[in-house]
């Protein structure tokens, strides 16, 4: 069968890749197309790809509406590209302002549509709710708690797992020890503070100078920031001039065990990092406006992947006006190797690891994909 899959940034491709890898499993013949990056290029061939995620990848409110012609525009070359290749299915990896857009655009056109990591209409926009009724065949969701929330709503979500179990397994199969890693990074002796900045160049540049002025409190440990190939490496230089953090590359997986703990910005890093076990503090900021307009619109306590999925506070969340040198240094000193908060936080990652579930979800959501398509079920996504 042909598979053309839309995943709009790093982690979306992460788990684009191993869907598709669990696609080729339970259909050998499988022929791909996608919107995505090099993790899914390195599965379904770099001639698939038809663009990559970092020429189309655009967050917060105001950078949107900068770019809107932009997006528009590349809306539109990916209904045409769809069109021409004809596929059996349609597969939508979150990143759903682009998303549904094209959910609608195949489903008026006869092809299947299948939404794999929902939206998280949970916590804002709720009103996606009904899009995902009218245009998506079924519903794959990668968090528990989501099941009750959908079926509240009249849509059947199926939940195999959460994909990131596969992915940190994968990794740390091949992950050197400690001091292979640190010999190959250039690291020295200190203990280590990993800081994951983000994935988009305007998370990088509203975070990472507060992570900068942090580290100046810590000597005694080396910061490591966990950069990008994707994002130019002179947008680090210039936030790092000056600083004694170490800036290695597309190793994020191995920053983060290594490390003591981690200082990391909201998103799929925070969940990455409670489920490789490394105690973590959340801090984020983006533009005044986005934060005014999300204040306003968001309809969760939480945002932290972490927080979200425990419902409670299990890492600290430090957001704009809370992000501050006093409230930060104490949080850091709290989880390091004798702080106060340190063994609560690995108990609570514990119980979080048996409610996301053990690893095998991208090949179990891939056979239920293959099985539906196969059979012709009619997959509505809706409730019975």
């Amino acid at each position: 069968m042909k598979y053309y899959l839309i995943a709009g940034e790093a982690s979306g491709d992460l788990h684009g890749s191993n869907l598709m890898k669990g696609l080729l499993k339970s259909d050998p013949d499988a022929r791909f197309r996608f919107w995505g990056g090099d993790k899914m290029a390195a599965v379904g061939g770099k001639d698939a790809l038809a663009k990559h995620y970092k020429d189309a990848s655009f967050f917060g409110f105001v950078e949107i509406v900068k770019n809107l012609r932009t997006v528009l525009s590349q809306i539109d070359e990916c209904k045409r590209d769809v069109e021409a290749y004809a596929p059996d299915v349609l597969i939508l990896i979150d990143y759903p302002g682009f998303n549904f857009r094209m959910a609608e655009f195949a489903h008026k056109r006869g092809i299947r549509v299948f939404y794999y990591i929902s939206p998280k209409v949970w916590a804002w926009k709720e009103r996606r709710v009904e899009l995902i009724r009218k245009y998506v065949d079924q519903l794959f969701i990668i968090f528990p708690f989501e099941v009750e929330y959908f079926a509240d709503k009249g849509i059947r979500a199926i939940y195999e797992g959460n994909p990131l179990v596969d992915a940190i397994r994968e990794r740390f199969d091949s992950m050197p020890s400690r001091e292979e890693f640190f010999s190959e990074a250039g690291l020295d002796g200190r203990p280590k503070v990993a800081l994951l900045a983000g994935s988009r160049t305007s998370e990088i540049r509203n975070n990472l100078p507060f992570m900068v002025e942090l580290s100046k409190r810590f000597a005694e440990y080396q910061f490591v920031l966990a950069g990008v190939s994707w994002i130019d490496k002179s947008v680090y230089d210039g936030l790092l001039a000056g600083s004694d953090i170490k800036y290695v590359c597309d190793r994020t997986y191995e920053i983060v065990r290594y490390a003591e703990i981690a200082v990391v910005t909201s998103g799929t890093a925070t969940l990455e990092t409670a489920l490789i076990g490394t105690p973590e503090v959340v801090c984020y900021d983006i533009d005044p406006l986005s934060v005014a307009i999300g204040r306003r619109i968001l309809k969760i306590r939480y945002i932290s992947l972490v927080n979200l999925v425990m419902n409670k506070e299990v890492v600290r969340e430090l957001i704009h006006k809370d992000m501050n040198m006093e409230t930060a240094t104490a949080e850091l000193r709290a989880i390091l190797p004798g702080g106060s908060k340190r063994e609560r936080m690995l108990a609570d990652y514990a119980r979080l690891k048996e409610i996301i579930g053990g690893a095998g979800a991208s090949d179990r959501v891939a056979a239920r994909m293959v099985d539906m398509l196969t059979d012709g079920e009619s997959g509505t996504g809706k409730s019975v």
